[in-house]
């Protein structure tokens, strides 16, 4: 029976969501949960007061003792009302924002080590505007759940000794809600699921064509393109609009039993106290002071009815997310060899082989060329897009595992022993820059040396563009580099390869889109980091760059038949 039901609950969506969202915050929900039914439990307390306080004046009694009385009472258990509603507010966004940080902290560190075939705009995606739908789930949807098992039965255990057939109206009336609310769940759910699908296609539509912008102005694709996001973003529109009808739709329903509800209690309390109505009390007429005592508590019998009503949908949207979450762990992914730690750098004299490899991709596998380089040597990498001219400098510098073959540094084999100190050897130049926000000098010395950073920009011809810089090496250029030029970017991240003193540079397209001089510039700051000993590797489509190496290894783009990874 016990490995039945485990088996079960491993079975069920909802149960693993609420084990990987929800378990890790028990102890902050449930004291939280407590707080809050306590906290309503005070209610019945200051309406009692109220009640009290009415009747008094209606017999004829000197209306200020009752008065003062009531309003201490209310004072007091208002202000320990706020009180505990704070206190569980604090655990609940506490709990929430420890559970979205490990969460997103898991994630970034997954998708930069291994990311999936998704890409990077699913996983972002996730995190901005995804993730943060998880925070209502927890902080409401637990609280309402608790609310709802202690207030609704401590409230008709006060109301069923003062009138049976308010109590009844009430018990009738209350199952209703969650009854209708677990119907519209399983809608509001899968509506919940469709709007996150069509929120991630949205994002991977609009970072491709933003890749693309330049290639969609050149062939006059503007008005198509524009046409297709309309299209997208008309298609999340619906989305986002079905989960608001079955929000509306179960919010109209419940405030419909909830006022029919009180409704009752109003006409058979307001019957009984003109004495039109003689039964539905225990043996006495019903008294002013018991009539306004059920009729204060029969809305806040509801209360918690509408919270958990507001709170469903909070938790369909958390799970849709959790579903999410769960698809992407499934997504096959290849880990790159080593801890990614620092290390100390891998002895002995630089070499480099390949020998057969082919890089393993999720779903398929890149063959590398052949080649052999040593110290000072140079090398182009040329083929078509998409061939793999990139995933080769990956595999390189040990950042993509092989499928087969064999990478050999330093006279060792590249593997999870060696990569992260090989990696210590190496600088490299991506394609498209990146800032961080950090000063400038700080940026320029990757490792941390506290050497001076003018001869290496000096030698990548970027001297004159950091003294134009108002801040000099204290500028902070924001993350694409603002006030710099896509060439000045790049003879920056020259400067900081030559900066991080590697014995190998390894550059992906360090000439693409430039104008002829600034490319030039590029091609001989290379040319001395060669003559000092530096061997050089460009991924490149540029035939003058190509001609500057010693050597090209030509990467044809993979057939078909042979882009599978092997078993």
């Amino acid at each position: 029976m016990t490995h039945a039901r485990a088996r079960r609950d491993a079975d069920c969506p909802a149960r693993r969501a609420a084990e990987r969202i929800l378990a890790p915050a028990r102890r902050e929900l449930t004291r939280a949960g407590l707080l809050s039914a306590l906290a309503g439990a005070l209610w019945p307390v200051q309406a009692a007061a109220i009640a009290w306080a009415v009747a008094a004046w209606a017999e004829g009694a000197d209306p200020l003792p009752p008065a003062a009385l009531a309003a201490a009472v209310l004072l007091a258990c208002g202000a320990a009302r706020a009180g505990l509603d704070h206190l569980a507010g604090g655990l609940l966004f506490r709990a929430a924002d420890r559970v979205l940080a490990r969460e997103t902290e898991a994630l970034l560190r997954r998708e930069a080590r291994a990311p999936s075939a998704q890409g990077s705009s699913a996983a972002a995606a996730l995190i901005v505007q995804k993730l943060p739908l998880l925070q209502p789930w927890i902080t409401r949807h637990h609280v309402a759940m608790t609310r709802v098992r202690i207030l609704p039965l401590l409230l008709l255990a006060l109301v069923l000794p003062i009138s049976w057939l308010a109590g009844l109206t009430l018990l009738v009336a209350g199952p209703l809600i969650p009854v209708f609310m677990a119907l519209v769940g399983m809608a509001a759910e899968d509506a919940s699921r469709r709007q996150l699908t069509e929120i991630g296609s949205m994002n991977a539509l609009l970072m491709e064509r933003l890749s693309a912008l330049l290639d969609i102005r050149l062939l006059g694709a503007e008005a198509r393109a524009a046409a297709d996001f309309e299209t997208r973003a008309e298609a999340l529109r619906d989305r986002t609009m079905a989960v608001l009808r079955i929000a509306f739709l179960s919010s109209t329903v419940l405030e419909l039993f909830a006022a029919l509800g009180v409704a009752l209690v109003a006409v058979f309390v307001g019957f009984s106290l003109i004495g039109e109505i003689g039964i539905g009390a225990w043996g006495t007429p019903l008294t002013l002071g018991e009539g306004l005592f059920v009729l204060l508590l029969a809305p806040e019998f509801f209360q918690p009815l509408r919270d958990m009503a507001a709170a469903w949908h909070d938790r369909a949207a958390g799970l849709a997310v959790a579903a999410e979450l769960e698809a992407l762990d499934a997504e096959p992914r290849m880990a790159p060899p080593g801890r990614g730690e620092a290390a100390a750098p891998l002895p002995g004299p630089l070499s480099v082989r390949l020998e057969g490899a082919a890089a393993a991709l999720p779903g398929h596998a890149v063959a590398l060329p052949d080649l052999a380089l040593g110290p000072g040597d140079s090398l182009a990498l040329t083929g078509p897009s998409g061939a793999g001219k990139s995933t080769a400098l990956a595999a390189l510098a040990g950042l993509a595992p092989l499928a087969s073959g064999r990478i050999e540094v330093c006279g060792r084999a590249l593997d999870a022993a060696t990569a992260d100190a090989w990696r210590a050897r190496l600088a490299f130049v991506p394609q498209r820059p990146h800032f961080p926000d950090a000063r400038l000098g700080d940026w320029l010395d990757p490792r941390a040396t506290g050497a001076d950073p003018w001869p290496a920009l000096r030698l990548a011809e970027a001297a004159e563009i950091v003294a134009r810089l108002p801040d000099g090496l204290d500028a902070r250029l924001g993350e694409t580099g603002g006030g710099v030029s896509g060439g000045e970017a790049r003879r920056l991240m020259l400067a900081r390869a030559v900066m991080a003193g590697g014995d190998l540079v390894l550059a992906d397209e360090p000439t693409a889109d430039l104008d002829a001089e600034t490319a030039a510039k590029i091609i001989a700051a290379l040319a001395r980091l060669k003559a000092r000993g530096v061997a050089v590797i460009v991924a490149t489509h540029d035939p003058a760059l190509a001609a500057a190496m010693d050597r090209r290894a030509a990467i044809a783009a993979p057939s078909p038949a042979s882009a599978e990874v092997p078993a």
